[in-house]
């Protein structure tokens, strides 16, 4: 009861249609809100990337902006893959150098006091800088941000709060990240971008695999069975070979991350 047999089902969809589904939803979203195209962060990372090919597809090159906001730290590679996919996407692009931003941050909040306890919300200060710029860009244009989040991330709360998750609307929420490279292979993006392991790259050598509970391979079987197929943790354990304690801390991250995915509580709804 392998992984790889439970995830098939999940990756082996009628791509043609997810990329059309997925268009007409950017063209009618874009229009809805009467705006003239969109925006997004181009990090050089699969979905940022899938993202904006899939903008590209609905809007048009000439109504898409990317934007590069790299830091202090941010690898060379990323930086010349996400100008390698403007240039082959034709789209207008800019870079933005937040660093100065965050050390005004660093040196108002006094940060460097205590250094491993100020590194989360530091590196939670990068990512809300960068949805600052974002909007920036967007209220120039009259664009909508467009966001990058897949349902792997968004179920177990891996996103910051006002940050990537600040967004006018999400193309691609209902794919699994595993569902996202087979898309993104699908529509010919460059191997080195399909197969990059996920590196958020909000603190050095930040890596996703170091924080998320199992590798996308098995979080993807599991994250389909708990929500898509309403099994029980026992259940999942059986058919995937992985620990309970494993599914638990899944499901513990999604229950946590609730407030994450929600509009804001509120004493009485409108």
């Amino acid at each position: 009861m392998g992984c790889r047999r439970v995830l098939a089902s999940g990756s082996d969809l009628d791509w043609e249609a997810v990329a059309d589904e997925i268009t007409t939803f950017i063209r009618n979203t874009v229009k809805a809100a009467g705006a003239d195209g969109s925006v997004i962060g181009l990090s050089g990372g699969i979905d940022s990337s899938l993202v904006a090919k899939l903008l590209v597809n609905a809007l048009g090159r000439e109504q898409v902006v990317g934007v590069l906001m790299p830091t202090s730290f941010t690898p060379e590679e990323d930086i010349d893959i996400a100008r390698s996919l403007a240039d082959d996407l034709r789209i207008r692009s800019e870079t933005v150098d937040i660093q100065p931003i965050v050390d005004v941050f660093t040196k108002a909040l006094h940060t460097g006091r205590d250094l491993e306890r100020t590194k989360i919300p530091l590196a939670n200060i990068r990512s809300r800088t960068r949805m600052v710029v974002l909007y920036y860009y967007a209220n120039l244009n009259n664009y909508l941000v467009a966001g990058t989040g897949d349902r792997s991330e968004d179920l177990i709360g891996y996103f910051t709060k006002y940050g990537d998750g600040g967004v006018d609307f999400l193309p691609i929420s209902h794919l699994y990240k595993t569902q996202v490279r087979k898309l993104a292979e699908y529509l010919g993006l460059p191997p080195k971008i399909v197969m990059k392991p996920s590196s958020p790259q909000l603190y050095p050598g930040h890596k996703a695999t170091d924080e998320i509970p199992l590798d996308y391979d098995q979080l993807d079987p599991v994250l389909r069975m708990l929500f898509d197929e309403s099994r029980t943790i026992d259940e999942v354990a059986a058919r995937t070979g992985i620990g309970i304690d494993g599914i638990q801390d899944v499901m513990r991250r999604f229950q946590n991350s609730a407030h994450k995915r929600a509009y804001p509580v509120m004493v009485r709804q409108w």
